[in-house]
């Protein structure tokens, strides 16, 4: 009530106003409040995170997510919420309506490849947006929050749980801790991402962190096989994501005067010569990292510390044995997901 009685006070909702939590929240209290002068939505970050292995994380992860909106909103003004006031560990942002979240409409079985590529379009662009943005680099020094809210959680918790690969695990997650290319969001999936009609709009980037772009690619990657394990036409939104952000990302950084190599503009000759230079080998090596990241994703999703929540124990054990039999030689991605189902 010490929220609503501050919300009301910086005229940010009416005295009448009433607070509803919303479900679903795992790492943060989400509410809906409603008052005569309007309707919005408050996100205050919780310390311990509602799962059933101890795991923690500092607070100050809501001050990340409201400087990841502030970021993208001119990069993708159509796809992040508005910030309407912000608090001492809380923010509050627009109300969207009743939008539904991807997860809600792929666990029932409805593929819908616009959405998938435009959720690669939006990735794409705000990758390429950031590539090597030296204000970005500094904004999003977060290495301790991403390593509390990812690695630790994900890999290094499921490298004690699965000894087989437990080297290839540990290598990963000392890997991404010492990349540095683009802004990632870090949570980077379908419940994350609100869509309608030709439209989508991102949530929940209280992971955000600069580091390497592949962790987006391979997270949402890794739920899209997931979900065609229950329907397994829902396999074809794996393409048609990937190629949306790849064309994306290629054709932003194109563009003159997104070139940030030297953490200046470069002439925009220069830039052009050097961005088409660089693009074909960046598309190879963001192909190769995105598979290797996620088969130790899908790994992490049966045995660290924030499981799937809809998988049987025999599609769980599948799983398994398919990371374990590929993860030491990775495949291209198309020949992972030609054998996934």
């Amino acid at each position: 009530m010490q929220l609503l009685a501050h919300l009301i006070q910086s005229g940010l909702a009416a005295a009448d106003a009433r607070l509803t939590p919303l479900p679903g929240g795992v790492s943060s209290d989400i509410s809906l409040v409603e008052s005569s002068s309007g309707t919005l939505v408050v996100k205050a970050a919780l310390e311990k995170l509602r799962v059933k292995d101890d795991w923690f994380a500092d607070v100050s992860r809501n001050r990340v997510e409201q400087d990841f909106f502030d970021y993208a909103a001119p990069i993708i003004p159509a796809h992040v919420p508005g910030i309407l006031g912000r608090g001492d560990g809380w923010f509050a942002m627009e109300y969207l309506g009743e939008l539904p979240n991807w997860k809600t409409k792929l666990i029932t079985g409805e593929a819908d490849e616009n959405t998938a590529k435009l959720a690669g379009d939006v990735l794409g662009r705000l990758h390429a947006a950031s590539w090597l943005d030296n204000a970005a680099r500094a904004r999003f020094n977060t290495l301790p929050n991403f390593h509390a809210l990812r690695i630790e959680p994900y890999l290094l918790k499921t490298a004690e749980r699965v000894p087989e690969v437990a080297p290839i695990l540990r290598a990963e997650a000392a890997r991404l801790a010492e990349t540095q290319l683009a802004l990632v969001h870090g949570d980077y999936s379908p419940k994350n991402l609100l869509v309608g009609p030709q439209r989508l709009i991102v949530l929940d980037a209280e992971c955000a962190w600069f580091g390497d772009p592949v962790f987006d690619t391979a997270f949402m990657l890794t739920h899209l096989h997931l979900k065609a394990l229950l329907h397994p036409h829902a396999i074809s939104l794996v393409p048609a994501f990937w190629s949306a952000y790849l064309n994306a990302f290629e054709t932003s950084r194109e563009r003159p005067g997104v070139c940030r190599s030297s953490g200046a503009f470069e002439r925009p000759l220069d830039c052009e010569k050097l961005q088409r230079a660089g693009a074909l080998q960046d598309a190879v090596a963001l192909e190769e990292r995105t598979v290797k990241l996620l088969l130790c994703l899908l790994l992490a999703r049966v045995h660290g510390k924030s499981p799937v929540e809809y998988l049987s124990e025999p599609q769980k054990a599948r799983v398994t044995r398919f990371v374990l039999t590929h993860l030491p030689h990775p495949p291209s991605l198309a020949a992972l997901t030609a054998s996934w189902i």
